[in-house]
């Protein structure tokens, strides 16, 4: 028997969740079993563990979006006993039972043997919204970035965080957008060199397109801020697109697409292709600070994932909470 945080549905549709022993039995098919070490908690997870469940495909079910372990067990000649991996994606926390317990069964094509450099803990300090930070700017840099600052919104968060540290650790100008005035000092360690009020972003304007302030944007919110800051892009510059906090709808005109040869690149880190995702990783591996990574974690187990599940879709999560499941 082993921990796990489980989230349970009534007959009258209301979701609970509380930690568990359950079985290997218990654990849904897969190739591969992992002794888990590490998970996070990103925005899904919070939609998951929350009132209605969210994203939730089954019942019971087990939370946690990505996880970070040791191959305990596999009939999959790619994983034997002893090999450290990591997993983000493929509905894992969704559909597939996830990280959020001490073990965990998956499918072999699934995983991502863990690159030199970074351990378990540090991954998951990573984790999914890591991983897309690292998709997002190299898909900036596939379409160029332009001279100028580097726009990040929702800077404060998970994908915001890592996207700043690394693309200051590239030597690129970071402009970081927050709503919280409290994280100018925590952004500005990670690197960004201009703090931008959510505010100036959040503000309505009849122009379709304004000065040419952005040499690019890893974009986490979405909504009316991406389409107010499309404007603002240099020629030929790009936008990776991440999140949706602020709402899947776009109020935006085709003019800085027609006229200033915008990008707009979505980034969807669910069903990446496996080289991709080694490549992804291996990069994360080299051009993340480690120390800038030291600084966004926040330690959490398994009994403080209800509250902040909570608190992660109220904004109030700061960083990256790394869940350690053993503890």
């Amino acid at each position: 028997m082993f921990n796990a945080l489980v989230v349970e549905k009534d007959d009258a549709g209301k979701t609970s969740a509380g930690v568990q022993q359950i079985g290997l039995d218990q654990l849904p098919e897969g190739d591969v079993t992992v002794a888990v070490e590490y998970s996070t908690v990103n925005y899904k997870d919070g939609l998951c563990i929350g009132p209605g469940g969210g994203l939730v495909r089954n019942y019971p079910h087990v939370p946690g979006v990505d996880l970070a372990g040791t191959v305990e067990a596999s009939d999959d000649a790619r994983y034997k006993p002893g090999d450290k991996v990591v997993l983000t994606g493929w509905r894992v926390g969704e559909a597939h039972w996830g990280g959020y317990a001490q073990k965990a069964r998956v499918k072999a094509d699934w995983l991502v043997p863990l690159p030199d450099g970074l351990d378990t803990r540090q991954a998951m300090a990573v984790g999914t919204a890591g991983f897309t930070a690292m998709l997002a700017v190299m898909a900036l840099e596939d379409h160029g970035i332009k001279d100028g600052p580097v726009l990040v919104t929702g800077a404060a968060g998970g994908v915001g965080s890592v996207a700043t540290a690394i693309l200051a650790k590239l030597g690129h100008e970071v402009a970081a957008v927050t709503g919280r005035p409290e994280t100018a000092d925590y952004l500005k360690d990670l690197g960004a060199t201009q703090i931008v009020a959510r505010e100036e972003l959040n503000e309505t304007t009849k122009r379709p397109l304004e000065g040419e302030t952005w040499g690019g944007c890893v974009d986490a919110v979405g909504g009316a801020m991406l389409a107010r800051l499309l404007g603002q892009i240099k020629y030929g510059g790009s936008v990776a697109a991440v999140g949706l906090a602020g709402g899947a709808a776009l109020p935006a005109t085709v003019i800085p697409f027609l006229l200033r040869g915008v990008n707009l690149l979505g980034i969807d880190s669910v069903m990446q292709p496996y080289d991709n995702r080694v490549r992804a990783w291996g990069r994360i591996a080299r051009d993340l600070p480690m120390d800038k990574l030291e600084a966004m974690m926040q330690p959490a187990t398994l009994a403080d994932l209800p509250g902040l599940g909570r608190d992660i879709l109220q904004g109030q999560v700061k960083g990256r909470v790394v869940v350690d499941v053993n503890a």
